[in-house]
């Protein structure tokens, strides 16, 4: 597959990386991502067969899904000895095909060894955070990481805004709930078996879901998980908002790429962190949270809750990922 004017990594190294970058969040843990390997580059196909229609109307998850595993794919090659130059949406004929990926050589970093390494012990952590503050210093470099990238990851520390936002996930919550499709969706992608290869298992949802401070967490059905002790302290997790200029599917695309920067980066850190995108899933809410927090100003793509495990929190199980034959398409054009 390579020849000395243009190398190409060997079958194994794109088959390590494909397997790190499956292990990228996605809405409801379903993977919505398909990869074709050609001869001297690599197209990232969004998979409409996952597309959760009742979550997810828009299919902005979905993309932001496909942006998250795009960006822990490049990670992932960075640690191997290869860098990606990416093309988003490369076919106007073709709106599912999301990216081209060209590689080249590489000498890997310590922070790109870092970076990779964070990729499996990443969890989405649904429970109670300590009451332990998050440094400003730490929101700042988190938000530093994408403000060259046309978007900007915003700090609700504010007790009014951060109200608003709360009462905007509830009602978004509220209106979800009353839905039959949407509770039949939930049904079928949460509460998952042990041996399920996607989904979210009932091992990482909390047993008996409640509020985190103020905070509505979505409520997923076949909970197993014990929740961290609230003791008498607070939650202290903080919530940022990602905004973008645009709200197109690059935009979306390239949230999704933003999102897996932060989570990773958090992760490297020692952070407990959650996506949430309930209150972006339905257009009256995400309207509010566009007009609550942002005041106009820009798109939000995606809300990330950041915080400190408590020490006494128990390890997290990682969730299924669907083999790498089943994602990956081999081809010799």
């Amino acid at each position: 597959m390579a020849s000395p004017t243009h190398p190409w990594p060997d079958k194994a190294t794109i088959q390590s990386a494909m397997a790190l970058a499956a292990w990228a969040p996605s809405v409801h843990n379903s993977q919505p991502w398909r990869w074709r390997v050609r001869s001297r580059s690599i197209d990232l196909y969004a998979d409409m067969t996952r597309h959760l229609t009742a979550t997810d109307p828009q299919a902005r998850d979905l993309l932001m899904s496909c942006g998250a595993a795009l960006h822990h794919l490049r990670v992932a090659f960075r640690a191997l000895g290869w860098t990606g130059t990416v093309r988003r949406l490369p076919s106007a004929a073709d709106p599912d095909h999301l990216a081209t990926i060209d590689l080249a050589t590489h000498e890997a970093t310590a922070e790109d060894f870092r970076l990779a390494s964070a990729i499996p012990v990443r969890r989405t952590d649904r429970r109670r955070y300590s009451s332990w503050p998050v440094p400003d210093g730490l929101l700042t470099q988190l938000s530093a990481l994408i403000e060259d990238k046309g978007m900007v990851l915003v700090s609700v520390d504010k007790p009014d805004l951060r109200h608003k936002l709360a009462m905007d996930i509830a009602k978004a919550a509220t209106l979800q709930d009353a839905s039959i499709e949407y509770q039949d969706e939930l049904s079928v992608w949460a509460g998952m078996p042990e041996g399920a290869s996607d989904g979210v298992p009932g091992a990482n949802i909390p047993r008996l879901p409640e509020p985190n401070a103020d905070l509505h967490m979505r409520s997923f059905p076949g909970g197993e998980l014990a929740d961290n002790e609230p003791g008498d302290d607070l939650d202290a997790g903080v919530l940022m908002v990602l905004a973008t200029l645009s709200d197109d599917p690059l935009s979306r695309l390239q949230a999704g790429e933003a999102l897996s920067t932060v989570l990773l980066a958090a992760t490297t850190i020692g952070l407990a962190t959650c996506p949430l995108t309930q209150a972006l899933e339905v257009t009256a809410t995400r309207e509010l949270v566009r007009t609550d927090v942002l005041a106009g100003w820009g798109h939000p793509q995606f809300i990330a809750r950041i915080g400190w495990a408590p020490i006494s929190a128990a390890p997290l199980p990682p969730t299924p990922r669907r083999p790498i034959t089943e994602t990956v398409e081999w081809s010799t054009a």
